[in-house]
């Protein structure tokens, strides 16, 4: 009966002073162990051993990345102009230990310590750069905060500002300064839309009517070139019929010629006939393109109907192509 009761007195002890002694520290997790309230070492992630009644785990801290969500607050403008302004801000701790002994209440600094460079900032730009530059006021109050941080063992890898909101007086006045900008580009637009317009159909009526003129100027000119080229053919046909006629004539006297030798009247009745015609053909190849002096005798029939031959003789088709050349 003593010995169960003393092996049970034995386990009770031991469990008591393994479970004082024995730590699991949860992963994305360190702790700090102090002995006799004086710090000593970190623990990381994993189980771990410490000394019962000797040392304790003082703190127990997340090391991930955390989120702090900034109230919102008034802020006053360079010009003067109430605006309320929130943020939000990415950080996690970098050293444990600084975290914990050098600052008290870690969140409630970092809260302050943001809104105090949130004033700051806001308070050196007007209100119309609060909404342009919002990019660039992230950057500097990153920068700022990091700075200001770095002795608490935190890290800011991340500055947003949510909300710029003016008073609503401010609101109002704005809201009625875009409706006329927007009443103001609305009467631009129109206003060029129309110059565009206009001067759209005026180019439209210049070119109508420059298409029309050269139009009409190469009708006038395929005209003139039709009426040209008719009263060349006209011309030539009318020659090769003259030259034709001439031809047939001479062709026919020289017939005439050959079936009157030794024929003396009939001779002299030819040659009364050559004499009566000579000025009406004389008029007939003085009116020729191709027309040429002669000098008829009608005493002698033989030579005039040679002379006649010369001049009525038709040309080859290739010089009656040249000569149209």
């Amino acid at each position: 009966m003593d010995l169960l009761v003393s092996f049970a007195i034995g386990a009770g002890v031991f469990f008591t002073v393994g479970g004082a002694s024995f730590k699991i520290v949860n992963q994305g997790e360190e702790a700090l162990v102090a002995s006799f309230g004086k710090y000593k070492r970190k623990l990381p992630a994993g189980p771990h051993f410490i000394l019962p009644y000797v040392d304790s785990v003082t703190y127990r801290g997340s090391i991930k990345e955390q989120v702090l969500d900034i109230p919102p607050q008034q802020c006053i403008t360079r010009d003067n102009v109430s605006i309320t302004a929130d943020a939000v801000v990415y950080w996690r701790v970098m050293d444990m230990e600084k975290a914990f002994y050098r600052v008290d209440n870690l969140h409630q600094a970092m809260t302050n310590i943001v809104l105090t460079q949130i004033r700051a900032e806001l308070g050196s730009l007007e209100l119309d750069e609060t909404f342009t530059a919002r990019n660039k006021i992230n950057e500097i109050l990153l920068r700022d905060l990091d700075e200001a941080t770095d002795p608490w063992g935190v890290k800011v890898t991340r500055v947003e500002l949510r909300d710029i909101l003016p008073a609503k007086a401010v609101q109002e006045s704005m809201e009625l300064q875009m409706t006329a900008e927007r009443k103001k580009r609305a009467a631009i637009l129109t206003s060029e839309g129309e110059r565009e317009a206009a001067i759209n159909k005026a180019k439209g009526l210049a070119d109508s009517q420059l298409l029309n003129a050269e139009a009409s100027q190469k009708a006038a000119i395929l005209e003139a070139e039709g009426q040209k080229q008719s009263r060349i053919l006209r011309a030539e046909a009318e020659r090769q019929e003259q030259v034709l006629k001439a031809q047939g004539t001479a062709q026919a006297m020289q017939v005439l010629l050959q079936s009157m030798k030794g024929n003396a009247q009939a001779q002299e009745a030819l040659q009364f006939l050559l004499a009566q015609n000579y000025i009406s053909m004389g008029t007939t190849i003085g009116s020729s393109a191709s027309s040429k002096v002669m000098f008829m005798d009608p005493r002698s029939l033989p030579s005039t109907l040679e002379g006649l031959k010369s001049i009525v003789d038709v040309p080859e088709s290739g010089d009656m192509l040249n000569d149209r050349k």
